[in-house]
């Protein structure tokens, strides 16, 4: 099965690559000889309006309808440039669609070697013991919680808040945080009794 998905993809140049490079490299000479017929024209309007302030209308004239011919010339590269971009894009485009159409069938040889692997049968029979599987584990998960006792009960509770407490972090204590309070000390001596105080009433002066 390791040998369906590890296909590698070998680089090769195909005769489509070869005609979309020849179309480039001739849209690009286009381009150059267009370019230089633009230079000429220029140069044969700026002198044929020399040869007109000289008074050499003859001469202008023949320039100019050899400039006429270039600006047809240049149109003529206009087209056929057109059509070199218009074949490029047409085969650059086919062969995207020959790379999308060669995945779409390696993916399919893919698949079918997947599902040779595993039938309609096999697949209803796996599903069916899943269910059974499942079916069983709930009813143990049942009967366990049927036999145990209030006691076991109570002991889970106990275990499991156990290692809740066991597994809540430290709480750091520093010396700062305790405040040190200064008791009273214990006296050693028994306490004197209180002295009573003698109220004296006032005598009465004789008449």
């Amino acid at each position: 099965m390791g040998n369906i998905f590890g296909n590698k993809k070998t680089t090769r140049i195909t005769e489509q690559d070869k005609a979309v490079l020849q179309l480039k490299q001739q849209r690009d000479k286009l381009k150059q000889y267009q370019k230089k017929i633009l230079t000429v024209i220029e140069k044969d309007k700026e002198l044929a309006r020399k040869l007109l302030r000289e008074g050499k209308k003859e001469r202008a004239k023949l320039l100019l309808k050899k400039k006429r011919y270039q600006e047809q010339l240049v149109e003529k590269t206009d087209k056929q440039l057109d059509t070199v971009e218009q074949l490029v894009h047409d085969l650059e485009f086919a062969q995207v669609e020959m790379e999308v159409l060669n995945s779409l069938k390696t993916g399919n040889e893919s698949l079918k070697e997947v599902h040779k692997l595993f039938s309609i049968e096999d697949i209803e029979q796996i599903m069916e013991e899943t269910k059974e599987g499942i079916k069983k584990q709930k009813e143990i998960d049942e009967i366990l919680a049927g036999v145990l006792t209030a006691e076991d009960e109570e002991a889970v509770d106990m275990e499991f808040a156990e290692i809740i407490r066991q597994n809540l972090p430290d709480v750091p204590v520093s010396d700062s945080n305790i405040s040190e309070v200064e008791l009273p000390s214990v006296p050693t001596e028994e306490p004197k009794p209180k002295k009573e105080k003698i109220i004296r009433k006032p005598v009465p002066l004789s008449a």
